[in-house]
């Protein structure tokens, strides 16, 4: 980002609106991908293949010299629109192969997200001189490494049901089933907490030693540690949930996700540099946890043949809240003590687990 602040003579306010470009594109694609039914009427491979391949190339265009902020943004746009086409639809192929153990699937596929998310963390530390054109293009060629394996190695699933035609309601009638309801608000929930804890990892090791003067962190180093750590976490409860069940590990990562921001202002206060990273280190397992037991949860609940769409609204509407919560964050920053406004996270949890403590307690009640 800085190296396109100084070839294009951005301004540092550009920052944001770069940041911001990728995750409008792809709320707008998935909306997109899911009024369509996309996911459901083609074959969610060649769909991945063609969206890894449009997605590349867009993003190997802002190497060009006479690129301005505006279309820089415009192709952030777009490369952000064809993602919509990757993570929702990967998800709908392991649900297409998996009618049983889907959460220990989903566990593998979200916990290679997390990792691919922490990596640039740690890339930061050991590329000094690697000029950003090599990184764009290396980023474009590996998405087509991706797209090419995905198309040649993994057909359609046996479980797939395919959307015979066009359904422009498919996106509002999923949300009558009250489960999917449910699994989808505790989504939400999480999706509130989730990216922004991610984006503000750097400023919370950051605020920690401008606290405690005497701790000094390597803090692309530690980033990559305290969200990388979330993809073990992911097929820990993937596999955890095929043994104690997929709601109730759901319910407990949020639980204690939802302490953690609580905790969060004392753990600010403490001396012990150990036991900060200790805890950022649990927080950042328990924050992601439950990120593929909700899509289990939405995969489940939802109609055989408008899975794929089902998955790509939720995903939809839950990055859409992500900006929210991020941007709250970023302004209340400057205007509270940063020790304690992680505690606002804590409030998409809190209604996170009254859905789900809800739907506990009607199916006991029909149990009844």
């Amino acid at each position: 980002m800085s190296d396109l602040m100084v070839v294009f003579s951005l301004k540092s306010r550009a920052l944001g609106h770069l940041t911001s470009a990728v995750q409008f594109g792809f709320i707008l694609g998935t909306l997109v991908f899911a009024i369509l039914t996309i996911a459901d009427r083609f074959s969610p491979s060649k769909v991945f293949f063609s969206c890894a391949l449009f997605g590349s190339f867009f993003n190997a265009l802002v190497i060009w010299e006479g690129n301005s902020l505006a279309s820089i943004l415009l192709l952030r746009f777009i490369t952000g629109f064809f993602l919509a086409g990757i993570y929702p639809v990967g998800m709908k192929i392991a649900a297409d192969y998996y009618e049983k153990g889907l959460g220990k699937s989903l566990g593998f596929l979200v916990g290679a997200l997390v990792v691919g998310t922490a990596f640039p963390h740690l890339a930061k530390g050991m590329t000094g001189e690697f000029q950003w054109k090599y990184v764009l293009l290396l980023s474009s060629f590996l998405a087509v490494l991706g797209g090419l394996l995905m198309f040649s190695l993994v057909p359609d699933g046996p479980f797939r049901k395919r959307g015979s035609q066009l359904d422009l309601s498919a996106f509002f009638s999923v949300f009558r089933k009250r489960k999917f309801r449910s699994a989808a608000f505790g989504y939400f929930a999480h999706m509130w907490e989730l990216y922004a804890f991610w984006a503000f990892v750097p400023v919370i090791l950051k605020t920690y030693s401008m606290e405690h003067a005497e701790s000094v962190f390597n803090i692309p180093l530690w980033s990559f540690l305290v969200i990388g750590i979330g993809g073990l976490a992911c097929v820990l409860s993937g596999y955890l949930s095929q043994t104690a069940g997929t709601k109730q590990v759901a319910y407990m990562a949020l639980l204690l996700s939802c302490a953690c921001c609580l905790a969060s202002p004392l753990m600010f206060a403490t001396t012990s540099e150990s036991l900060f990273i200790g805890f950022l280190l649990f927080w950042g397992m328990v924050v992601i946890a439950d990120s593929p037991l909700f899509s289990t949860l939405v995969a489940q609940n939802a109609s055989a043949e408008i899975k794929g769409t089902a998955l790509t609204i939720v995903n939809s509407i839950g990055f859409a809240i992500t900006i929210i919560s991020i941007q709250l964050l970023n302004v209340l920053q400057d205007s509270m003590n940063a020790t304690y406004i992680y505690t606002l996270l804590a409030l998409g949890p809190i209604l996170g687990l009254i859905a789900l403590y809800e739907r506990k307690k009607i199916i006991t009640s029909n149990k009844t």
